[in-house]
């Protein structure tokens, strides 16, 4: 007879096809369910964090339900900061845990409930009778809220028979939210009528744009209205025509597309928070704009915001150009006016700094030209941040997954490869990462290699230092020892799992990756950059950063 694990497992397998994690007895029967008696695929990986990292980023790159799974006690507390980053990112996700015993718990547990709480993450527990429905629950749960959920099986439930497995309702999830009554209607009116008025008007994107399917709607509200567009890092290539497009706003945005936003008279965002980054810390509009934000958040998110429209991006963006069609309203013609591609350059960067060691612009533009153009960039969070988002543009925001952004996580960059590999099975993998980063999920890096294989090519930006923290506190005298790391030959490392690595102390020594690139990814072998680079050049944004912090 079916077990309470094979209930979840058969059930949470209607609706994904792949889970990722680590195995422990909290878990074993789960999986040994998963493996036996669904069609899902699981994928180990090395660190229990590693398993809802990938699982986030699988999500990202591919969308539908996130699934990963550990054992109880110290497997599920190795799983908070990924499970905080998931909820910061509103990435919908199950993750299925052992728990306590019913009898109560032992001498070396922990509140599993609590802990998950404390993050963001509500846990259901199943029992013998309810297995299947509560897993049903747990799912409706996070694809609704668009939140990590925990399902539990405590540990005495695990291997009880629950007789045969149910055939569980269908999900029932909300509609779309689309604005409706007397005042959205008025807002609608207004909101169209300041458009087709406008001399100067600017759309911005970000990734609940993308989640709500806007893109083709939002590019002709862009050629109803001759707007220049811009996206968010996490919202890039939601428009349509390049040729009108900035490119990304905020810090990681070139200066010169930058100050063409300031002229902007009116600017609608759409499905972005507006977080101090995007925003360049209130510098990104002028004060005369008029700014309108369209979100499902409950209320505007920043305080330059001068009016709000609660609604899913594709439904106001629909609405907006129906209005501007029974307006008769014309395309303003600023975008023709303007050689935008020009304005999207950045700083190309020497060869050298002065101090000998690489310049990270010029390596990371010398890597964007070498990168096949079908590809995914993974980022993992540090002062490097900012090169891949600069200078290795992607063609769609499922293509630029940047899993520890959303709560200012580093380490969380290996493990992100697998599940982008996964999601994107035809696609070349880039992760881009630092080496204080990069060896915190050094137990993944095995994981990345195995999986990807030769689609996947990881840059470790090596300065021998936590990067942000030289920049910001080091600038303000605060002792560096700390701050520094003892130049790590990641190019070794990767040997030693099977991949193939490079040291690249000069521009010359990226022809491997020319090389690399050109031969048939089944035919090459996972590849690793460990570019040793200066300390000295400090990306933009981090300049933005230590301004306001001055």
């Amino acid at each position: 007879m079916p077990t309470v694990s094979a209930h979840v497992a058969i059930t949470l397998a209607r609706h994904v096809d792949h889970v990722f994690g680590v195995m422990g007895n909290g878990n074993a029967w789960f999986l040994d369910a998963l493996e036996r008696q669904t069609p899902a695929t699981y994928t180990a990986v090395r660190h229990e964090a590693g398993g809802v990292v990938a699982a986030d980023a699988h999500h990202r790159a591919g969308g539908g339900l996130a699934a990963a799974t550990a054992t109880y006690g110290a497997g599920f507390t190795n799983t908070l900061t990924a499970l905080a980053e998931a909820r910061q990112a509103h990435v919908p996700l199950v993750l299925v845990v052992g728990d306590e015993p019913t009898s109560g718990p032992r001498p070396w547990g922990v509140d599993q409930i609590a802990l998950a709480s404390a993050v963001g993450a509500r846990t259901y527990t199943v029992g013998r009778t309810d297995a299947a429905a509560t897993t049903i629950i747990a799912i409706e749960h996070a694809l609704t809220y668009r939140v990590p959920t925990v399902l539990a099986i405590p540990y005495d439930v695990a291997t009880r028979e629950a007789g045969p497995v149910p055939d569980a309702p269908a999900q029932v999830l909300p509609a779309p939210l689309a604005p409706t009554g007397a005042f959205p209607a008025a807002a609608i009116r207004d909101l169209a009528a300041a458009l087709a008025a406008a001399e100067r008007p600017f759309l911005l994107a970000g990734r609940g744009a993308w989640v709500a399917g806007a893109g083709e709607t939002l590019g002709a509200l862009a050629d109803a209205t001759g707007a220049v567009t811009a996206s968010t890092a996490l919202g890039r290539g939601v428009f349509p025509r390049a040729e009108f497009d900035l490119g990304v706003t905020g810090g990681f945005g070139a200066d010169d597309a930058m100050a063409l936003v300031r002229d902007a008279d009116v600017a609608v965002v759409f499905g972005a928070s507006l977080n101090q980054f995007t925003m360049r810390f209130g510098e990104l509009f002028a004060p005369g704009t008029r700014v309108v934000q369209v979100d499902v958040a409950p209320a505007a998110t920043h305080p330059h915001v001068g009016g709000y429209l609660r609604g899913d991006a594709r439904i106001v963006a629909e609405q907006l150009v129906e209005e501007l069609a029974r307006l008769g309203a014309t395309p303003s013609g600023w975008r023709e006016s303007i050689d935008i591609p020009p304005l999207r350059a950045y700083e190309p960067g020497d060869a050298l700094a002065p101090d000998g060691r690489l310049d990270p612009r010029s390596v990371a533009r010398r890597i964007g030209e070498l990168l096949p153009a079908d590809r995914v960039v993974v980022s993992d969070g540090g002062h490097f941040i900012g090169w891949a988002n600069m200078y290795w543009p992607v063609a769609s925001p499922d293509r630029m997954i940047m899993v520890g952004t959303a709560y200012q996580s580093i380490g969380l960059g290996f493990p992100s490869v697998p599940g982008a590999a996964l999601a994107k099975p035809s696609s070349t993998v880039v992760l881009t990462t630092g080496d204080g980063g990069g060896l915190m999920a050094l137990a993944d890096l095995e994981s990345a290699v195995r999986v990807a294989g030769g689609r996947g090519l990881a840059v470790v930006w090596n300065d021998g230092a936590y990067g942000a923290e030289v920049n910001l506190y080091g600038l303000k005298g605060v002792a560096e020892g700390p701050m520094l790391i003892p130049e790590v030959d990641f190019a070794g490392l990767a040997r030693s799992v099977g991949a193939e690595g490079v040291v690249v102390r000069t521009l010359a020594d990226l022809d491997h990756l020319a090389e690399w690139a050109g031969r048939d990814a089944a035919s090459r072998p996972f590849l690793l950059l460990d570019c040793r680079i200066s300390t000295s050049v400090i990306a933009p944004y981090q300049q933005e950063i230590i301004r306001v912090n001055s």
